[in-house]
């Protein structure tokens, strides 16, 4: 998810928050740049800091709410304890949003639930976390690329306990995203829509991503 805040007109994610008031389930998933961007979004500043986290995996530190959290409460125990005991989550960004800077702002305190923290060896820093009164999700780091990208890198897990972290990930999103009732105005324009109609492209072994879409 990429959202830009702009000060003189309505971001998506106020957009977000206002369809929920108004009873209209409406989910939003942040993933590392997704996730910054929510914390700019959100404190309307920017409270990021550099961290030591490009292509590495870790392990989460979850907070005493993860276990109660919406979004990890129907994780497998089994799957969890992997996540506190593996290195098995994949980090691929340089900015990060620390306890500290986290803490001193009461905005984000307000509005997000820290559910997991990481250290880089110099600052601990925000790792997952869900907004409390809406269906807002962040992850900094990658759930996605342990099952899709196979590639010899450090930071890129492989094993079974990361790919089953993947499946309930994505299975918990596509879970709150069935709760909004939107649909196309026709089955012509969902058709449309559909991703069967772009083809993904190899970039080979060596790049940052080993598939790609271009849509026109």
């Amino acid at each position: 998810m990429a959202l830009r805040w702009n000060s003189k007109r309505r971001s998506n994610a106020f957009i977000t928050t206002e369809a929920n008031d108004a009873s209209d389930y409406f989910p939003v998933w942040g993933t590392c740049l997704g996730f910054e961007q929510l914390t700019v979004l959100t404190a309307k500043k920017h409270l990021l800091t550099l961290t030591d986290t490009h292509a590495v995996a870790l392990p989460l530190n979850f907070t005493r709410r993860a276990r109660s959290s919406r979004l990890f409460r129907s994780f497998p125990k089994d799957v969890l304890r992997s996540m506190t005991e593996e290195n098995i989550t994949a980090n691929f960004h340089k900015w990060s949003l620390s306890t500290k800077n986290f803490s001193a702002n009461p905005t984000l305190k307000k509005f997000y639930k820290v559910l997991s923290t990481n250290h880089d060896g110099k600052q601990e820093f925000i790792s997952t976390m869900e907004a409390y009164r809406y269906p807002i999700y962040g992850v900094l780091w990658h759930p996605e690329k342990n099952p899709f990208e196979w590639v010899d890198k450090p930071g890129m897990i492989h094993s079974t306990a990361a790919t089953r972290v993947a499946f309930y990930s994505a299975s918990f999103f596509v879970s709150e995203a069935m709760k909004n009732n939107h649909s196309f105005p026709s089955r012509e324009e969902e058709e449309r829509a559909l991703i069967y109609n772009f083809c993904p492209v190899f970039k080979g072994m060596d790049s940052v991503f080993v598939q790609s879409y271009y849509f026109d």
